[in-house]
């Protein structure tokens, strides 16, 4: 490829990390003027979509995520998950750019993270106090349920904007599915804005409903 087409990869793909920021900044200010009691009956009725329709297989291995911020609480679905007797895995940061898990025990073993100076990171989610596992261990997961800011009718995601679910869901198995967690009004008949390592998700979970986006 010349200089030329070079040049043109490199803005297009400028072009898309501003527009998914702009993205992510109009979804934050939608979020923030939700209200704790709909996020509390957002994250019952997420725990009760995912039972009635069946995603969640008793017994099996589900890779999850713990909720922070303006997201959807998960700990209802959580709950409902330890009441499926499933193993959960949920993500261990550390310092490096590939996604950890932890295996969760229960609400209870979640831990808030910490800044140098010792005050709580507010832009971590709480990690469980068991040993962590590489970034493999997602292999053994049947369903993997990620965060999203938006989702289209191609299963393309607006993450956190770290990259790190992208990284890991290469690790994930061949047969797994993987759902991303939104508010009902983010997902989107518009294209999301996307590069080439941006992965797919299978389908999304709303307090709505399940909705398939692919296959």
């Amino acid at each position: 490829m010349d200089m030329h087409g070079r040049t043109n990869e490199t803005e297009d793909a400028e072009a898309q990390r501003a527009l998914k920021q702009q993205w992510r900044k109009d979804a934050l200010a939608k979020r923030k003027k939700t209200t704790i009691v709909q996020r509390q009956e957002a994250g019952r009725l997420l725990a009760i979509r995912a039972r009635e329709t069946a995603l969640v297989r008793p017994g099996s291995t589900v890779a999850a995520f713990v909720s922070m911020g303006s997201e959807i609480p998960m700990t209802p679905l959580l709950e409902t998950l330890f009441d499926m007797d499933c193993r959960v895995l949920v993500p261990r940061l550390g310092a490096g750019m590939e996604i950890g898990w932890s295996e969760l025990d229960g609400i209870d073993g979640l831990r808030d993270q910490h800044n140098v100076d010792g005050s709580v990171n507010t832009h971590r989610p709480q990690e469980p106090d068991n040993a962590a596992d590489g970034p493999e261990a997602l292999a053994e997961a049947e369903l993997v349920i990620v965060p999203a800011f938006a989702v289209d009718e191609h299963g393309f995601r607006l993450g956190r904007g770290g990259g790190w679910y992208d990284r890991a869901l290469l690790r994930r198995s061949a047969t797994a599915r993987v759902i991303a967690v939104c508010w009902p009004w983010e997902t989107t008949d518009t294209t999301v804005p996307h590069e080439p390592h941006d992965i797919p998700v299978d389908g999304t979970l709303t307090p709505d409903g399940y909705h398939a986006v692919r296959g």
